[in-house]
């Protein structure tokens, strides 16, 4: 997400100048973003230094957890003062965001999904899966691994934001596909290298290798 050229006024702003002072600042662009924000453009957004901005998403973070600073662990004994919010601050793909507390996400999928199902077909998660571990890889390579042609569930992760073209094959010019920051933001992880080991769950996954060997 890239930071908007602030105009002669917005230029004029001070937030120090306000009631909570940068603090607040930074929570009211937390609350507007649609995607995970670097701490450089909060700091550009801001007029702070950086360091000055990772100190506050930290202690924002803390405040959200329930930290206090007080009492065993960090925490008082008085429940107004202590208990969670039910939001959270993370940070997930290379940025600062606020979500809703995991803890409540069934009733968050109600309310949101009105019974309605956004959820992704088996066939899309297990082409998404091999994306995530194998990328970039080509829809040949994909459709090798899965057994079956994938062309029209990789248009849908596509067009759903959770994968995209990442490069070019040298030797073949196919497209080589890889998940995106939205990806990563979905299971609130920071990078792919956070994605869980599958060979535990999955026997066999240790030959998937081999696939590397065929030419598609």
């Amino acid at each position: 997400m890239k930071a908007p050229e602030p105009d002669a006024d917005e230029a004029l702003f001070d937030p120090s100048g306000e009631p909570g002072g940068v603090r607040a600042a930074l929570e009211a662009v937390l609350m507007v973003v649609d995607e995970p924000v670097t701490e450089m453009q909060l700091a550009a957004a801001l007029m702070v230094p950086v360091a000055e901005v990772r100190e506050l998403l930290v202690e924002l973070q803390q405040e959200y957890d329930g930290y206090t600073g007080q009492g065993p662990e960090g925490h008082t004994t008085d429940p107004a003062v202590s208990q969670p919010r039910g939001f959270e601050l993370r940070s997930v793909a290379g940025g600062w965001r606020i979500f809703s507390r995991s803890t409540f996400a069934p009733v968050v999928a109600k309310f949101v999904l009105e019974g309605q199902s956004a959820r992704l077909s088996q066939a899309a998660l297990e082409t998404l899966a091999v994306i995530a571990y194998r990328q970039p890889v080509s829809r040949a390579r994909v459709s090798g691994i899965r057994g079956v042609n994938v062309d029209s569930v990789v248009r849908t992760l596509a067009l759903r934001g959770l994968i995209a073209e990442a490069a070019t094959d040298p030797e073949t010019g196919a497209l080589l596909y890889g998940t995106t920051p939205y990806f990563l933001e979905r299971l609130g992880i920071g990078s792919v290298a956070d994605l869980p080991q599958l060979s535990p769950h999955l026997p066999g996954l240790e030959n998937l290798g081999d696939f590397d060997d065929t030419t598609y």
